[in-house]
């Protein structure tokens, strides 16, 4: 393991670095938006400009780098984040911050893809799976992290923004200095949606409702806490513990569903995912501590979800298939987030605050009601039969989908020479 690391310590590092800027950011435009009256529903729209920007870099990124090279792509996508975070400052007016916002997701999208092609480089066929476990830990610790430096300083001032554009600065040298010649890459062909769909309906619709979650979640539960009436610190505690929440319950989550039936996983994780939004709505009210408590227990069970949702439909597709399958099932959780936050944030303009987690609650019963349903429409593969779940954030770009489906498909793959050799032997 420590092999491993310190193979790609350059990028860990970067990678680290740059969740923090964009764990910090997502919050503290979050209030700032707030303060400067903003209002919940332009809010929500503004933030989504986040997801659509992510949709489009993790498109028209892959054709760039092949045009103009990984180094140059990277640095250049790099100080666009950096530059966009700053002018939230010097032009505080909604139609700006949505297109800044569109920019910031567009250059983290490109990141992504451009330092985890760079990762896979870096891992062999043994080392591969472990560098991914390692990759996620550094993104999800970077974005927990990133949520409590709200505490640094007073959100309507301007230093959490040149600190923001600091760290995405800073995060390039480590990537940009490290050795070692770039990657061959190669576009990824997408598997369309309607043909995943007949293959793994659970695994695409529970992809998108789970961008909608995700995307909701981050983009508005600092705006849910200011209208709250809670404290800064309460607010940035909030938001990361529901990260930690993902860390831990990450691999324990992901073990029992290759042990069991995957499909009577997800149900019992997304209708425990809505029990405990709806608790943190009831409850929540009267105590920070139950707050705080529902939205760890929350977290443990929405943040894995999409780790689920890949495994589950690598379980119906063909080896060959699973880098792609991978590629739409980023593009339909990108469509998720790009519908959950506006949505949510109209429901939370209309209504009150208490409907962010009314919503949330929503979109994970209907996953596990479609998931049941699904199970009554076909026989459940033997459990023998599944891939195993390997950690990925919806978060994450369509380079760590390619992680985590190479990953699958090496495992698979000798699996599948194990039980020849087996055969041979009984033979």
């Amino acid at each position: 393991m420590v092999q491993v690391v310190l193979s790609a310590w350059a990028l860990l590092l970067g990678m680290g670095m740059l969740m923090l800027g964009n764990g910090l950011q997502g919050s503290l435009l979050g209030l700032r938006a707030v303060s400067e009256g903003f209002g919940t529903t332009v809010t929500g729209l503004v933030m989504t400009g986040y997801y659509l920007g992510f949709l489009a870099g993790s498109t028209l990124t892959p054709r760039i780098v092949k045009n103009v090279g990984h180094v140059r792509v990277f640095s250049a996508l790099a100080s666009l984040a950096s530059v966009a975070i700053l002018i939230h400052v010097a032009a505080v007016e909604p139609l700006t911050w949505a297109a800044m916002r569109f920019v910031t997701g567009f250059a983290y999208a490109g990141v992504y893809i451009v330092a985890e092609s760079w990762l896979n480089d870096r891992a062999t066929n043994e080392s591969r799976g472990q560098l991914l476990s390692v990759y996620m830990v550094v993104m999800f610790s970077g974005l927990a992290l990133g949520q409590l430096l709200l505490n640094v300083a007073d959100p309507n001032g301007v230093f959490l923004f040149l600190l923001t554009s600091v760290m995405i600065s800073l995060a390039m040298v480590p990537i940009a200095l490290t050795a070692g010649p770039a990657p061959s890459f190669e576009t990824t062909e997408k598997i369309s949606i309607r043909e995943l769909y007949r293959l793994s309906p659970l695994g695409v619709m529970g992809a998108t409702a789970t961008g909608m979650a995700h995307g909701t979640l981050f983009a508005l539960g600092a705006v849910y806490g200011d209208r709250m009436g809670l404290s800064v610190a309460e607010i940035s505690l909030l938001m990361g513990i529901a990260v930690i929440g993902g860390i831990v319950a990450q691999w324990p989550i992901g073990h029992l569903s290759d042990r069991f039936d995957r499909r009577r996983v997800i149900t019992i994780v997304a209708l425990l995912a809505a029990i405990f939004a709806l608790l943190a709505a009831i409850l929540g009210t009267t105590s920070p501590v139950l707050l705080l408590t529902f939205m760890f227990l929350l977290g443990c069970m929405t943040l894995p979800m999409y780790s689920l949702c890949i495994a589950h439909t690598n379980d119906y597709v063909a080896p060959a298939q699973m880098v792609q399958a991978g590629a739409t099932l980023v593009l339909v959780g990108g469509v998720g987030a790009c519908i959950g936050p506006p949505v949510a944030a109209t429901l939370m303009g209309a209504i009150g605050p208490i409907v962010f987690f009314v919503f949330l609650a929503g979109v994970h019963a209907a996953i596990g009601i479609f998931a049941v349903y699904r199970m009554s429409q076909r026989a459940s593969k033997p459990v023998e039969e599944q891939g195993p779940t390997i950690p990925v954030g919806s978060g994450a770009g369509a380079g760590a989908s390619r992680l985590s489906a190479e990953t699958m498909r090496n495992l698979r793959d000798q699996d599948l020479a194990h039980m020849s050799r087996s055969g041979l032997r009984r033979g």
